[in-house]
């Protein structure tokens, strides 16, 4: 078996000394956040190994303060890709933005709203007159908290305060400084603040857990007229997300080496890669296939996404009624699907850093 892996690992190497640099073309992918976190593992694995340059690309993520802007920049066509949650698409889709998500990345809902296991806030009903901090307010969270806020009678106007706390380490110190009572963020963000020491209680919303979240975004146009790139970026990031699920610890290496700004600092070595797996570990937890009960990478549940386009629509989110298949498509997931994932988890099982 020891043998077999090494051969599979020289294998899928083999090759990427002869890629020609001079015939990628540069993608630029919105990445929904300021800083680019252990969420880009799939991506830095892709760029480590040479698979997104042997479909001919070379991958720039481009780090943009939430899901709204990263839909609004493919909208205005200054990016031709980006990763977003699903409700700003509903909501410009319904103004003639001709946009589909074409590979769903995050099949398990990654948003919520969490609050420290200490707090007297019990249920989303105990969030009235209290402060729920995001990202920034162009975040998916900003939505989310205003949604699930009606879901529960409150008014989102007049009786929940949204407030922006940044990520990291700005959200852990208001936090813990009781400047905020809730957040409305995600599953990476939530690993981070329990890294952190502060150990947090999501509020549950039984209907809100089986929608879907981010996924790779395109405009119609540029998915007849790009649909190679579009399948290669897909691809990449697909198996990328194979190997991080069969190796966390060998991608949280590999995103260090790509994109060093992610290492956390003031940590020796050892706690610094067990927080990183750990958080990215939360991430990976919904980015499974079983998450959705679907077959491929990147396949959408138009049962899902109809789901969640029915309860934007019943919370005020949209305002117009928006088809599931007017925010998504599958037509490029047989050729984004295009690689043996046996060979890539062999791989990463045998993964060495050097």
């Amino acid at each position: 078996m020891k043998l077999f892996c090494q051969f599979v690992v020289a294998t899928l190497l083999l090759g990427t000394a002869a890629i020609d640099t001079s015939a990628q073309t540069p993608v630029r992918v919105g990445w929904c956040v300021r800083t680019i976190s252990v969420g880009a593992a799939p991506f830095a694995v892709a760029m480590k190994l040479g698979w997104f340059e042997r479909d001919g690309i070379k991958v720039e993520l481009v780090p943009v303060g939430g899901s709204t802007d990263c839909v609004k920049l493919v909208a205005t066509r200054e990016l031709p890709y980006s990763l977003p949650s699903v409700e700003p698409l509903a909501i410009i889709r319904s103004q003639g933005v001709k946009a589909k998500i074409f590979y769903t990345a995050y099949q398990g809902n990654i948003y919520g709203i969490a609050v420290p296991q200490a707090s007297g806030i019990t249920k989303l009903a105990d969030l009235k007159d209290k402060s729920i901090g995001v990202i920034s307010m162009s975040s998916a969270g900003v939505i989310i908290a205003r949604a699930l806020a009606d879901e529960v009678g409150l008014n989102p106007d007049t009786d929940i305060h949204v407030v922006v706390t940044g990520e990291g380490a700005q959200t852990v110190t208001l936090l813990r400084a009781g400047q905020v009572d809730a957040l409305s963020q995600y599953d990476i963000q939530y690993a981070v603040v329990e890294n952190a020491g502060i150990k947090l209680r999501l509020l549950a919303s039984k209907e809100f857990d089986r929608f879907p979240s981010n996924g790779f975004l395109a405009l119609e146009e540029t998915l007849q007229t790009n649909r190679k790139q579009a399948a290669a970026l897909a691809r990449g990031f697909a198996k990328g997300t194979v190997f991080a699920i069969a190796n966390p610890e060998a991608a949280i290496r590999i995103l260090w080496e790509v994109y060093p700004e992610t290492r956390p600092t003031g940590l020796d070595e050892a706690t610094a890669l067990r927080e990183s797996v750990r958080t990215l570990e939360a991430r990976l937890a919904n980015m499974k296939l079983e998450k959705a009960g679907v077959a491929r990478w990147g396949e959408s549940s138009e049962t899902n996404y109809s789901a969640y386009v029915a309860f934007m629509q019943k919370w005020g989110v949209t305002k117009v009624k928006v088809a599931a298949n007017e925010l998504i498509t599958n037509d490029l997931i047989d050729e984004i699907n295009g690689f043996n994932s046996a060979d890539i988890i062999a791989m990463a099982k045998a993964w060495k850093q050097k």
